[in-house]
């Protein structure tokens, strides 16, 4: 096994040569070996151990038992505690998932206090068949199929070709002694059962289904490549991005004889679930939306815009005082006394400051808002038709913010001034506002 290691690194992973190495180590079977493996390479490696505290005086045990082994090996090592129940039940998440995001964070902590290059995990082909099986079961897109990486980031992990038995055989060969997690014989997970009941099942039908396995995750992994390659050409022809949000054009994308496929593979890594609404959301009317945690598939008109969910500018109002030159929050705005104007912009408009009531506000438009359009003296206008007029997107619209001097419009900012505060033949201070 040790060769066969030796020859796994060499060919997938030559630049772990010379580097700082944290094994990421539980006691159990396969991290214990892996640190034996890589104590008899010779390569600069400490131990780093979570005590998630989940099984009582076991948990306790366990860091104990890597202790031990650290100081028995001559090899380095961390140990942290977690209060994992506390940080699932605080965020909302499961106990697995609570502890592996305290794991890898505390992990990528190391790497940056310590100065070392990688972290390796012990994940094996065993885990890889489970994960699959997990993936099958729950329905999953194709990455769901084509196995735990080799390498994520700086997670290496080098045993994925070594079944638990070879692993197994290796520490019985070497009297290599482990520690048992009582957790993994309760079939209470579903991972524990796939692993008890149907993957013993699956190779005993076929005595070769890991090497068998193995050969369909290789294509099923040339086929995810292929996929890749195909979406990013389709992407370039169908998709625009301007700043932070990213536009979809329908009318390309339906063209297309598995759009639904094309919208999987571009959504799947901005959080979104509801898979089905996405999909319907292309032949919906305009004005309906899909939310992730974080971001926003928007349908307008023949395209879908997708942009982060702006939770601070929401519906606040922010205050603007008479002696204020410069705001910089939600826009970045600049008021100036001037003595003369010049011809106002759609970025700058000029204003009588006496016809002003301090503090302005500045907040979002609403749909009632009135105001009287520059030019069009005595007559006024609702903001939602004039957004019609200028044939403003969706997007564009929830974009917009307003200047309120009292109850009344002084700018639809970056769009129109009111005709109520302007410069007039009596006017003696002219104040400029500019959007920068």
């Amino acid at each position: 096994m040790l060769d066969r290691l030796k020859n796994n690194i060499a060919q997938n992973f030559p630049f772990l040569e010379n580097k700082k190495l944290f094994l990421a180590t539980s006691g159990g079977l396969d991290s214990i070996v892996m640190a034996h493996l890589f104590k008899q390479l010779n390569y600069t490696i400490a131990l780093a151990h979570c005590n998630f505290q989940l099984r009582g005086l076991e948990s306790f045990a366990d860091q104990n038992f890597v202790q031990d082994f650290a100081l028995a090996n001559d090899i380095p090592v961390f140990i942290t505690q977690f209060d994992t129940e506390a940080f699932a039940k605080d965020y909302k998440l499961s106990t697995q998932v609570a502890a592996r995001d305290l794991r890898y964070n505390w992990f990528y902590e190391l790497l940056e206090t310590e100065k070392f290059d990688y972290i390796l995990t012990a994940h094996h082909a065993d885990d890889n068949i489970e994960t699959f099986l997990i993936n099958l079961s729950r329905g999953t897109g194709l990455e769901g199929l084509v196995g735990i990486p080799a390498q994520n980031d700086k997670i290496i992990r080098p045993l994925l070709p070594f079944s638990r038995e070879e692993i197994a055989n290796y520490a019985h060969e070497n009297k290599i002694e482990w520690r048992e997690d009582s957790s993994n014989a309760s079939d209470k997970y579903l991972r524990n059962k796939i692993r008890h009941d149907l993957v013993p099942l699956l190779k005993e039908l076929n005595p070769h289904f890991l090497t068998s396995f193995q050969k369909t995750q290789s294509h099923l992994q040339e086929s995810q490549a292929m996929v890749e390659d195909a979406s990013i050409m389709v992407y370039q022809q169908v998709v625009k991005q301007e700043e932070d949000a990213f536009y979809f054009d329908l009318h390309q994308l339906k063209k297309l004889p598995n759009y639904s496929s094309y919208l999987y593979q571009w959504l799947r890594d901005f959080g979104f679930s509801a898979w089905d609404d996405i999909y319907n959301l292309v032949e919906s009317q305009s004005g309906k939306q899909v939310l992730s945690a974080e971001f926003r598939l928007l349908k307008d008109r023949e395209t879908l815009i997708l942009t982060p969910i702006d939770f601070a500018n929401d519906q606040q109002e922010y205050f603007i005082e008479e002696e204020f030159q410069d705001v910089n929050v939600p826009l970045n705005l600049s008021f100036e006394k001037v003595d003369a104007i010049f011809i106002p912009t759609i970025r700058t408009i000029f204003v009588d400051q006496e016809k002003l009531e301090f503090p302005l506000v500045l907040r979002r438009w609403n749909d009632g808002d009135n105001f009287q359009p520059f030019g069009m003296e005595g007559k006024s206008k609702k903001v939602s038709k004039l957004f019609k007029d200028e044939k403003l997107s969706l997007l564009e619209k929830e974009n917009i913010w307003v200047l309120w001097s009292g109850t009344k419009i002084v700018w639809i900012v970056g769009l129109r001034q009111d005709e109520r505060f302007k410069v007039d033949n009596n006017t003696s201070n002219i104040l400029k506002i500019e959007l920068q």
